[in-house]
């Protein structure tokens, strides 16, 4: 069997022959030799997962299908590697909801402010019909996501001037947000003063008092060291976000089928893997933040929906995101608009 190229196949559109006609001889040379990319640490359960995944492919198909790890944007900005995606010169890559939202709008849907109450909320939506509308809209963007999302986690409200347990709390608050108006509206609508900062300079828009507070998942927290100039934790828990496993949608169709059926059981295997990973992270994170000197506040969640439903806040967002995907998300976590 001649060696082929990814870029190969795309170029002639020969169709490759079946894995497994040399499934019964030596490992040799790949003949697909992939690239994935991703934007976490080599030490976070993402990277690592992906890495065993990885391993378990080349394994399944007798060396056959060789992909390359590049964890920590080694590949470029998240923008660049999409775009890098797009064109094929990447072959996967995890990518945000949030982010990729830039070019499936829908895909931001997950992040709807106080939507998911929990986990298993998460799941059962992600899993299910919400996430298969969403890969739908993908599929259209010359893309395709495998069925199983990635962990990023629950995000999480710290300050330094006062714990945040009410939507009253949160009245002209200076809160440090990612670049995007999902943020901005949302907490423009809960009365606080969102401040747009790329997170690079939030540990010293902190420090310098520029914004009293920030949010993120409690292992960024951690990473990021915002312990040293942040006091208080509310668990809001007010926005969930997850990873997409994308994948060039040319590039992967002109792989032999049994290839893509390896590759798609392989990485959702290393999803519900990472899920787990970040179960347990979270539980020991905390601890950890708390022997740092965080404290850690729970609130009032119902108090928060209602203060944000009152606002229009989900009346504007289900006219942007449309009747059919706010239907899915509202079957999965009840009503909110």
């Amino acid at each position: 069997m001649p060696k082929l190229s990814r870029r190969a196949i795309l170029a002639t559109g020969t169709a490759a022959l079946p894995l497994f006609a040399i499934s019964a001889k030596p490992s040799r040379a790949a003949d697909f030799t992939l690239k994935l990319a991703n934007n976490s640490p080599v030490t976070h359960p993402q990277t690592v997962r992906q890495q065993e995944a990885a391993e378990r492919i080349k394994k399944a198909t007798n060396g056959t299908v060789d992909i390359q790890v590049f964890p920590n944007n080694q590949l470029g900005s998240d923008t660049d590697m999409l775009s890098q995606l797009r064109t094929g010169a990447i072959d996967f890559f995890t990518l945000s909801g949030l982010i990729l939202s830039t070019l499936v709008p829908v895909a931001a849907i997950n992040g709807v402010g106080f939507a998911f109450k929990d986990y298993d909320t998460v799941w059962t939506a992600m899993d299910g019909k919400l996430g298969a509308h969403v890969r739908g809209e993908i599929d259209k963007r010359g893309l395709v996501a495998m069925d199983r999302i990635w962990d990023n986690g629950f995000r999480q409200i710290t300050s330094s001037t006062r714990p945040i347990k009410a939507p009253e709390d949160l009245k002209g608050f200076k809160i440090r947000v990612p670049v995007s108006p999902l943020w901005t509206s949302m907490f423009t609508a809960l009365g606080a003063s969102p401040i747009s900062i790329n997170f690079a300079e939030v540990y010293s828009a902190l420090q310098t008092k520029i914004a009293e507070g920030q949010e993120n998942p409690l292992t960024l927290i951690q990473i990021a060291k915002l312990y040293e100039v942040q006091r208080y934790v509310s668990m809001t828990s007010h926005m969930w976000d997850g990873f997409w496993m994308l994948a060039n949608k040319r590039g992967f169709t002109a792989l032999p089928p049994d290839a893509q059926a390896i590759i798609a059981k392989e990485l959702n295997q290393s999803a519900l893997d990472e899920r787990a990973d970040i179960a347990k992270l979270n539980e020991s994170v905390a601890t950890d933040l708390k022997t740092k000197g965080l404290v850690f506040e729970d609130v009032d969640k119902p108090a928060f929906r209602d203060a944000l439903k009152k606002a229009g806040f989900y009346a504007d967002w289900k006219k942007k995101f449309g009747d059919e995907a706010w239907g899915i998300l509202e079957s999965q976590v009840g009503t909110l608009s």
